[in-house]
């Protein structure tokens, strides 16, 4: 199966360099690069998005790892602390013994005596001579565990910087994260809501026929007021025919208001029925 795959490569460098010729590798590198474009181009952005999530998520080892490397070199710092508190406290001692010592030899004694034995001159010395030597050796162990000290110390506080350091940058990412998967969502409803086709064909049919049936009531309505019958209307008839008891007075009084019609009214009844007996 390798063996195919590999004469098929090598069949399509040499197609492409005799087709190409010396542009063949330069038409490769750009095929090769569209055709990744093109593939990244079809990755849903859910993928990287969740991908980049996995990404932030495995910092968490090193983030472990780099508060374990602190945790281990802050005990280093305190025992280192420790070291040289007691030597420090060990040589103190050493140079109250050294001055003693010297000033007994200074005395120009010829034996000392300590705890119960005697010492010659000689011997004093010798030791004294050896303290000396020993207290200076200490002093220059203190002073190399004092740089190392100093180093350790550095590198925690470096460690530490790296640390909150690391701690910054995935809490950003996250923030980062939740942005573009907020935006993504946003552009989806927004898609949603685009792709959307509302039929309002319905609605427009439903209008029209309510706007129809008030205009048929409306005309109806109107057909009734034309012929007197008024709907939902109180009937109240104002036009009773009463006679009034009182019409013959009322009559009289009227016409009793121009005194000199009455004579000529009389005469003139008079002269109709004289022509009528004619």
């Amino acid at each position: 199966m390798f063996k195919k795959v590999l004469i098929g490569a090598v069949g399509t460098v040499v197609l492409s360099t005799l087709v190409f010729g010396r542009d063949a590798i330069s038409y490769l590198k750009t095929a090769g690069s569209s055709a990744r474009d093109a593939i990244k181009a079809e990755v849903p952005i859910e993928f990287e998005i969740q991908r980049a999530r996995d990404m932030v998520a495995n910092l968490i080892p090193d983030i472990r790892k780099c508060m374990h490397v602190i945790a281990e070199e802050e005990v280093s710092v305190e025992q280192l602390n420790q070291e040289i508190a007691a030597a420090e406290g060990n040589l103190n001692k050493q140079k109250e013994e050294i001055l003693a010592l010297r000033k007994h030899v200074d005395s120009g004694k010829s034996t000392y005596q300590y705890a119960s034995r005697s010492y010659s001159a000689n011997e004093v010395k010798r030791d004294l001579a050896l303290r000396f030597e020993r207290f200076k050796t200490a002093e220059s162990t203190i002073a190399s565990k004092r740089q190392i000290l100093t180093a350790r110390e550095k590198s925690v506080t470096a460690a530490r910087e790296k640390l909150e350091g690391m701690i910054a940058s995935k809490r950003s990412l996250e923030v980062q994260i939740e942005n573009l998967d907020a935006r993504m969502k946003t552009i989806q409803a927004a898609q949603t809501a685009s792709s959307v086709q509302l039929d309002d064909s319905q609605l427009a049919r439903a209008k029209k026929l309510i706007g129809d049936l008030n205009k048929q009531m409306d005309v109806a309505q109107k057909m009734l007021d034309a012929d007197g019958k008024f709907v939902g209307l109180i009937p109240v008839d104002t036009t009773t025919n009463i006679v009034p008891e009182d019409l013959s007075r009322q009559i009289d009084e009227y016409f009793g208001k121009d005194k000199d019609a009455e004579p000529a009214a009389q005469a003139g009844d008079k002269s109709v029925a004289d022509r009528g007996s004619l």
